[in-house]
């Protein structure tokens, strides 16, 4: 993790979705129910923190691929029809696309990138875009090893560095939550900002301690436990990862 991944957080430089399949459905949600929905609640983002929300039920198991874009700010609930603890805003690095997981009559369970980690959220499908990402990306920290796989097809694996004792890179599942430059550093062309952050730096060169996978120029440090809870990659990989769509599954374990 660098300062510089922190400061361009609040930015809101260019980012960009790729999908294989995208369907726009019709908006269901009563007006009075959305606007009350959407009163006196703060946003899910990087930035914030959503003690409200409900933990990912299975933070070890892979998707469907099914990832989802409010068309629109819209209410973030508790549980179906439940009570609502915060909004979610379309865009963050660009369009935002979230993991959907979980799916109860017209409601979707969604993976957010708010604190704490793991913070989940119901959302009511009609008001969202869905599309589909074939790819996960799956990071084992005590091997170093980062893997990219489509359709369960591995595309590549690389050795990596990932965080250090005192600052470890999270483990659990989150996802690519956008991807920007920074023409300000020379250590990474693009940076993939992910939706969760380090346990250990409540903030980070002014920002909230947000773990990305990007470059790195001393390709020394691969294979070793050095960052402060990002990963970095080789050029090759950093190559083919900047080709997955934005929303797409990334799993972190302790293998």
């Amino acid at each position: 993790m660098t300062s510089v991944i922190i400061a361009v957080v609040a930015c809101g430089l260019l980012a960009f979705a790729l999908f294989t399949v995208q369907e726009h459905r019709k908006d269901t949600a009563k007006p009075a129910d959305y606007a009350a929905a959407l009163r006196d609640k703060g946003f899910a983002t990087t930035h914030t923190r959503t003690p409200r929300a409900p933990r990912d039920p299975y933070p070890n198991q892979a998707t469907t691929g099914l990832v989802v874009h409010p068309n629109r700010t819209v209410g973030l609930y508790d549980a179906p029809a439940g009570k609502p603890f915060a909004k979610l805003n379309p865009m963050e690095f660009g369009d935002s696309w979230f993991p959907a997981i979980a799916r109860a009559g017209g409601w979707l369970q969604i993976m957010l990138p708010s604190k704490p980690n793991g913070s989940t959220g119901w959302v009511r499908a009609g008001l969202m875009a869905t599309g589909h990402t074939p790819y996960v990306i799956r990071v084992h920290l005590k091997s170093t090893q980062l893997e990219l796989y489509k359709d369960r097809i591995l595309m590549g694996a690389w050795r990596v560095a990932v965080g250090a004792p005192k600052t470890p890179t999270p483990t659990g599942r989150t996802f690519v939550l956008g991807q920007f430059t920074d023409p300000a550093q020379s250590f990474s062309p693009v940076i993939l900002p992910l939706g969760t952050h380090s346990a250990t730096l409540d903030s980070f060169g002014g920002g909230p301690g947000t773990v990305a996978i990007h470059g790195w120029n001393d390709p020394k440090v691969f294979g070793h436990a050095v960052s402060h809870g990002c990963v970095r990659v080789p050029k090759e990989a950093l190559f083919q990862l900047r080709q997955v769509p934005i929303g797409t599954l990334v799993m972190i374990d302790g293998n």
